[in-house]
């Protein structure tokens, strides 16, 4: 009787181990892009995204396991099925709808270039025109390093660096081996305000829309995306974003 009853405690535990690895969703990220992901001081990580996927697993009674990996690993990792899916500051691209589905965007982003605080130059062209060429930093597999692929390397306009990390391409450019960096605007912001000697140019490289990302035939998407267009609707997507990045 005793065997008994141990193999059916055991099978109950095993049972409640299962249910809880169904109970929670994985989000994978790049925690190095504030204030879209960040690691908090409590050492977990935050930022926009991580509270906006808290706030819609919690909707539909998940929790939200967030794993930390290169940015140019996100996409292949939802792809595979290793992760549910990825929210990183991404921006909805017509190549990467190749790959996988989009939710609807929740925010918006802007392209900046961060340059040393003494250069006079007012966009990337003006590189080109005065030096013949221009050493753009990035981080890898990101917009930017898209963007200024096309508009650059492979025009013969310059080259493109690529980092691991939006801070390693700073790290880069003050260390004079990228003559600017290009990443999103509120990152930079950031950037700038930790590193000495670096500032912003007036004129953004570009505009784009975030937005999380699914497999193609994720079986949790509709209602992921639902429950997102629901907290868009009722404010508390902009209550998060307001909270990380204040309106002054």
């Amino acid at each position: 009787m005793k065997k008994i009853i141990a193999m059916i405690l055991a099978a109950m535990l095993a049972f409640a181990g299962v249910s809880a690895v169904a109970e929670s969703l994985t989000m994978c990220t790049n925690v190095a892009f504030p204030p879209y992901e960040f690691y908090g001081d409590d050492g977990q990580p935050t930022g926009i995204d991580v509270e906006i996927a808290k706030a819609i697993a919690a909707k539909l009674g998940y929790e939200l396991e967030v794993v930390d990996i290169e940015f140019a690993q996100c996409i292949p990792g939802v792809q595979s099925g290793k992760y549910d899916f990825s929210a990183a500051g991404m921006t909805v691209t017509e190549e990467r709808k190749q790959m996988v589905q989009f939710t609807d965007t929740y925010a918006t982003g802007i392209q900046s270039v961060i340059v040393p605080e003494a250069c006079e130059f007012e966009g990337l062209d003006d590189f080109v025109e005065e030096n013949g060429s221009v050493k753009v930093g990035v981080q890898m597999a990101t917009t930017g390093d898209l963007y200024t692929t096309w508009d650059y390397e492979d025009e013969g306009k310059g080259t493109v660096e690529r980092y691991a990390s939006g801070a390693a391409a700073v790290q880069a450019l003050l260390a004079g081996k990228v003559d600017c960096v290009v990443i999103d605007n509120e990152p930079a912001k950031n950037f700038v305000s930790q590193n000495e000697g670096l500032k912003i140019l007036d004129t953004a490289y570009a505009e784009e829309e975030y937005a999380m990302a699914f497999a193609k035939d994720s079986p949790i998407y509709d209602d992921f995306n639902a429950a997102l267009a629901e907290l868009i609707e009722d404010g508390t997507v902009k209550g998060i974003i307001d909270t990380f990045i204040p309106a002054n």
